[in-house]
């Protein structure tokens, strides 16, 4: 029992040295994981822009085989992704509704297009505005949120068109997406920009993170 108590006495808890040491290494771990985490996630979210960018070029297509041109009425398409927008991060199309050809346009209404308002083919209106693309419900903290107004600001909305279709060098497109994916990063210019063209080649404009 003496010899019991004598092993007890014996043992020695953790100095105040080590102590330290050990929290400068989990320090040193914290600094070192913290911004990978962030940056996986925000690499996480721009999945979701890529995935919209692809759904809408697909609409693309599919409208040009069948009306030899390209447009700006996403809806009339088939691409309407209004029923997500509350847990969607980017806002995908034009940063406004482009001019066509009235030459063009004509072509393709003999094939069956239909110009009406009512179909959203002239202009857009999914978020009641002048722009042609639809919102995102989680970009909030800026006014490209409340009113879309200021989607030019961010450069891959900026470089979004379509041209005029009326020879083969004008048959083109370029869809963008916006959206914030690093809260330091949020405004307008600074958040994630992505663009999409006919030929499916989709650029990252803006990191964003």
């Amino acid at each position: 029992m003496k010899n019991f108590f004598k092993s007890l006495k014996r043992q020695d808890g953790f100095t105040l040295v080590e102590l330290m040491v050990v929290v400068a290494i989990i320090g040193l771990l914290s600094a070192v994981a913290i911004p990978n985490f962030k940056k996986y996630q925000a690499k996480a979210k721009i999945s979701e822009a890529k995935l919209q960018l692809s759904a809408a070029y697909t609409a693309e297509q599919s409208f040009y085989s069948d009306f030899n041109i390209y447009h700006h009425c996403l809806n009339y398409m088939g691409y309407n992704p209004a029923n997500e927008i509350a847990q969607r991060y980017f806002a995908v199309g034009f940063k406004d509704a482009t001019t066509i050809s009235a030459t063009s346009e004509a072509r393709a209404v003999i094939s069956g297009l239909n110009t009406t308002a009512a179909v959203g083919c002239t202009k857009v209106a999914a978020n009641a505005t002048t722009g042609s693309f639809f919102p995102a419900g989680k970009i909030t903290s800026n006014g490209f949120a409340a009113t879309y107004a200021n989607s030019s600001a961010n450069a891959a909305f900026a470089a979004s068109t379509v041209g005029t279709q009326d020879t083969v060098n004008d048959e083109t497109f370029i869809i963008a997406a916006a959206g914030p994916v690093d809260a330091s990063k949020s405004t307008t210019a600074l958040m994630a920009g992505l663009t999409i063209t006919e030929k499916k080649t989709i650029m990252q404009n803006i990191v964003g993170y």
